[in-house]
């Protein structure tokens, strides 16, 4: 038996070698290639040949990049050393400014901003295509941070030391070179780093796998090694956590994407936190280990949060105590610190609540805050040393608005909202549900005029992504409403399984070989809208990104017969190869091993790349992509429109040729996409012509 399941294998790997080496497309992988790119070139003169000569793109191009580039959008706060920070673009800062103000400047409606570093005058002045990736504050001084840089909008950045009292770069200062790096302060003159040190310092995903602390002066060559993880891993990272009166540095091993060991780097040495692997460590507050349960765990239930002393868990003690437990209903969204609480950010069947949980006198005590409407809330940040707070509101039909939360007396102050860039009192948002085959019931929204005629006969775009525990909330959209809504079509997002909208569970139901589970429940979501006749099948499309971009590719794989128009961006598609390319091997976790034998029998059952046909009839299907995205390779776009057009079939394609995996690296390059993806569905939906119908 033994030497027949070797010989079954032995046969299944050479059946794999066999299918890659007899790709036809795989030269596509070669992302700078000269023959790639002209066939990008090629592909690209010929889509926008055809979108951008449609009537609709200009005037949506135009609308799309002044609701971008508006100055009565909110300038988003980062608090931190007594002042208030924000990064910014618009028309005359293409690629962006990070400035600063005093806190009371920042209430009024016209702040005295301070520019801290100008991208456009820096990218210029070194002949480089910078996009701005954040920084990391040194704390408690938080004059200096370690700015992250890239070139064209990938993952991978230059990180370069800055001090914001000069507003420039620190003469030879901490700098790293162009890499995935993960770094943080462990004090002023050490980094703990993990970077890209040469070969076998890399794990398969391209994430550090080396941990090393570097101090200040010295060659990043000679810094010490404190940790190796493995080349199978996901990654490495470390974080420095600072409380007012204590500072933990803490190390994560992922070995996947949902497992990993947690260490305290404690006097130079690595002490292992005995923990589930399968945990969330958040943080530690006032003494506190605070971590998120995925599954069952001692006497406590998936899902809930807990705590424990964190000296006394160090020495042996498991007395946690629950400090929330989301309903049924529900997921955590985000916890967060202020000075004596946390403010925990929850959803109770995909709305937003907010309690803010104390730990007074040895307990844990929680309050729910009263929240004047439904919708979506988001913790921005604290002010330091307070017990105050900003969170952003939104909604389908609620433009976005910055509320300032006292703590201590809970009022609620909105000193910032953006104007509506669209009318929104015609519309109606519905929140109705859909049965999938197993019988569960997918909630999902739908956005429409008031009165909307149910004759089958709107225009329907269906928005879903399905994965990585990721929960779609509502969200305000000027773009959505000015380039969809208003041309009368309707907007519906699906909160199908796999997403984390209803917990852990939620997502865990549609992993690896359950995943049909979250395209199904997709495809009951578009069903349902034609039973009750929103739509129609020659009148719905549907768009998805990066796992979306594999959720709506598999689905108008499996059923062409019921999509007319199909948005598929920075996507998966390849899923026999997807582990080799860039960060693919990272999301083996979610999907699985495709190089396991019987892993890829259940895989092959859905990969869009494997399941295409020449004699089906799809959808004239829109792929977009970015040469620069170093997360999802471009190429599971470009073999996947190479194939069907060897199959005869007809799609459009645009690669841009920065971006990264947002797709773009400034609003110009966002309203162009915008408005192309606009300029597709409306000639596919709402007017198409004579040579799509």
């Amino acid at each position: 038996m033994r030497l027949m399941s070797l010989f079954a294998l032995g046969l299944c790997a050479l059946c794999v070698v066999a299918d890659e080496t007899t790709d036809p497309f795989i030269w596509l992988e070669d992302v700078t290639g000269e023959k790639a790119l002209a066939w990008v070139e090629a592909q690209n003169e010929e889509s926008l040949a055809a979108l951008q000569a449609r009537p609709e793109f200009e005037g949506s191009k135009q609308h799309i990049l002044e609701i971008l580039n508006s100055d009565q959008r909110l300038a988003m706060p980062s608090y931190f050393g007594g002042q208030v920070y924000n990064f910014w673009r618009d028309g005359n800062h293409q690629r962006g400014l990070v400035r600063r103000t005093s806190l009371e400047s920042y209430k009024t409606d016209h702040p005295d901003w301070e520019i801290v570093l100008d991208l456009d005058a820096l990218a210029k002045a070194e002949n480089e295509n910078w996009v701005f990736k954040g920084y990391t504050v040194l704390k408690p001084d938080c004059d200096r941070v370690l700015m992250r840089l890239s070139r064209g909008g990938a993952d991978a950045t230059v990180v370069r030391e800055f001090d914001l009292k000069t507003k420039a770069f620190v003469k030879d200062g901490f700098a790293l070179p162009e890499a995935k790096s993960r770094t943080d302060w462990m004090d002023r003159d050490h980094l703990l780093v993990g970077t890209d040190y040469g070969d076998g310092s890399l794990t398969d995903s391209g994430y550090p796998r080396v941990i090393k602390l570097w101090q200040r002066g010295t060659s990043l060559a000679d810094a010490k090694t404190i940790f190796e993880g493995q080349k199978t891993d996901v990654g490495v990272w470390i974080t420095t956590d600072r409380e007012y009166e204590n500072k933990w540095d803490l190390l994560t091993r992922a070995m996947t994407f949902y497992t990993s060991e947690h260490f305290l780097i404690q006097d130079g040495k690595l002490v292992k936190l005995d923990l589930p692997e399968d945990i969330q460590l958040h943080s530690v507050f006032k003494g506190q280990l605070v971590v998120e349960l995925k599954s069952d765990w001692l006497s406590y239930k998936q899902g809930a949060v807990i705590a424990v002393d964190f000296k006394k868990f160090l020495a042996g003690d498991r007395s946690f105590q629950t400090l929330f437990e989301p309903n049924p209903k529900g997921s955590i969204g985000s916890i967060s610190r202020t000075k004596n609480m946390l403010v925990v950010v929850a959803s109770n069947n995909v709305a937003s609540e907010v309690f803010q949980v104390r730990f007074e006198a040895g307990t844990w005590q929680k309050e729910k805050l009263d929240w004047p409407q439904p919708g979506t809330i988001n913790m921005v940040d604290h002010i330091e040393g307070t017990d105050q707070y900003f969170v952003l509101f939104t909604g389908y039909l609620t433009p976005n608005s910055l509320v300032m939360i006292d703590g201590e007396s809970k009022q609620m102050q909105t000193i910032k909202s953006e104007p509506a860039f669209f009318d929104s009192e015609p519309y109606v948002v519905k929140q109705w549900n859909a049965t999938a085959p197993d019988g569960v019931s997918i909630p999902y929204f739908a956005i429409m005029r008031k009165g909307v005629s149910l004759d089958g006969n709107n225009p329907t775009l269906l928005y879903g992504y399905g994965g990585f525990e990721v929960s779609l909330l509502p969200r305000y959209s000027g773009t959505l409403g000015q380039a969809w809504l208003e041309r009368g079509g309707v907007y519906v997002v699906a909160n199908i399984r796999g997403g984390g909208e209803f917990g852990p569970q939620w997502h865990q139901a549609a992993l690896k070989k359950n995943r049909h589970i979250a395209f199904n429940d997709f495809i009951s979501v578009a069903e349902d809208l034609i039973k009750r006749k929103v739509t129609s099948a020659d009148k719905l499309g549907i768009r998805g990104g990066s796992n979306g971009g594999l959720l709506v590719g598999t689905c108008f794989t499996m059923r062409p017969d019921l999509f007319k128009a199909v948005v598929c961006q920075v996507p998966l598609l390849d899923m026999q190869r997807y582990s080799k390319l860039l960060a693919g091997a990272s999301w083996m976790g979610e999907y699985g091993d495709p190089d396991d034998p019987d892993m890829w029998s259940y895989i092959r059952t859905y990969s869009p790349y494997h399941n295409l046909k020449s004699e089906v009839s799809y959808p004239k299907v829109f792929f977009t992509t970015s040469t620069r995205d170093d997360r999802v390779h471009p190429a599971h776009a470009r073999k996947m429109v190479a194939k069907m057009k060897q199959l005869g079939h007809s799609v459009y394609y645009y690669e841009n040729t920065e971006g990264g995996h947002a797709g773009a690296a400034n609003n110009e390059q966002r309203a162009m996409a915008e408005a192309l993806i606009y300029s597709y569905l409306a000639e596919q939906l709402m007017n198409p012509t004579a040579s799509d119908m």
